[in-house]
């Protein structure tokens, strides 16, 4: 089965790469998708206290409207984290607004959180209820504001307060680069008011256990930046970062697509986002949990991650490429990685580069 989804993949990839993702998309729903084997036990970790049988993820970005989380835990991600969601649905950008940069392995987004807005992304994840606290991973809320709102921090407790008791957990969104002035957040005046008003939303809410909250960052930071957000974060008591989402630098880069503006991802990422990351563990020093973003493609890659201070990683933009088995391979190679430099599990390995 494993031959037949790379071939679909490769398949794929005579489509325009949004027209591909939708069809993508509806295979998984009809159930198309691969069924992985049993997580090897050493990779089972707890991350803020969620139950992960292993640390691979799926990144936002490739189930927005909570549509495929099941088919992607079965696949074999540890766990899924859908959206972005924004109170209202909107369009996003205008196409085309997806690019695949195959020379680099990588691609470029500026689809500006095109999604079917909050109503409709809750009323799926009501589906999972009856199983959200099983063995085969949790699923996450991505959550951020409307491009034309008057309240941005509104929207933020709006999504929050409506998704309370669906998701696992909620990662706030103020790094994405496609909707103007939203990186703006990062800054620490911004910052503190937006998880200001968060931390009371949450408070004032029934407390149904432990449902962490992160806060996903831009590889595009200023100096200083990271011990502002650091403190920032820890002030509010969310639990972590995910460290990163795209970038607006350009590396070197060969595909004729180059050029196009938005958000790259992929592995062109990867250095800039791990260098990042060892920014984080050392500015946080094990007092907040880190999720690693950006270039994973491979269990060397994941590893190099966890070993940086991640306790999990994700990805998205290397299924581009391989697919939704990628998954196994990772998870293969990362168990080969962890024994080969004598580590018992994964918790083991993390922050000892």
């Amino acid at each position: 089965m494993s031959a037949l989804h790379g071939l679909a993949t490769k398949v794929l990839h005579a489509f325009d790469p949004e027209d591909a993702h939708g069809l993508a998309v509806r295979a998984l729903q009809a159930g198309l998708g691969p069924r992985a084997a049993a997580d090897d036990p050493m990779l089972a970790i707890e991350v803020a206290g969620l139950k992960l049988p292993n640390p691979i993820g799926l990144a936002p970005g490739f189930d927005k409207n909570a549509q495929v989380f099941g088919p992607m835990l079965r696949a074999g991600f540890g766990f899924v984290e859908c959206g972005t969601v924004t109170p209202r649905p909107q369009a996003g950008n205008p196409r085309p607004r997806l690019f695949r940069l195959t020379e680099d392995q990588a691609v470029i987004n500026r689809l500006g959180f095109n999604n079917q807005g909050l109503e409709a992304f809750a009323g799926r994840l009501k589906s999972r209820r009856p199983f959200s606290k099983g063995a085969r991973g949790v699923v996450g809320a991505n959550i951020g504001a409307n491009k034309d709102s008057e309240d941005r921090i509104g929207d933020y407790v709006a999504c929050l307060t409506r998704l309370w008791g669906l998701a696992s957990y909620f990662t706030i969104n103020i790094s994405s680069p496609n909707t103007p002035g939203l990186r703006a957040l990062q800054t620490k005046a911004a910052l503190q008011e937006l998880l200001g008003r968060l931390a009371e939303a949450r408070d004032a809410l029934p407390r149904e256990g432990l449902v962490p909250m992160f806060l996903k960052v831009a590889p595009d930071l200023e100096e200083g930046e990271v011990e502002a957000i650091v403190e920032t974060v820890e002030a509010n008591g969310l639990a972590g970062v995910i460290v990163t989402n795209t970038t607006i630098s350009r590396p070197d880069l060969t595909s004729r697509f180059r050029d196009e503006t938005g958000g790259l991802s992929g592995a062109p990422l990867k250095a800039l986002s791990t260098r990042r990351l060892v920014e984080f563990a050392a500015a946080s020093n094990g007092r907040l949990v880190l999720i690693g973003a950006g270039g994973v493609a491979s269990g060397e890659d994941a590893y190099a991650k966890i070993r940086a201070g991640a306790s999990a990683v994700q990805l998205y933009s290397a299924l581009v490429y391989e697919g939704p088995g990628l998954v196994t391979r990772i998870k293969r190679e990362l168990a080969q990685c962890l024994r080969r430099d004598g580590f018992a599990d994964v918790r083991e390995a993390v922050g000892r580069a």
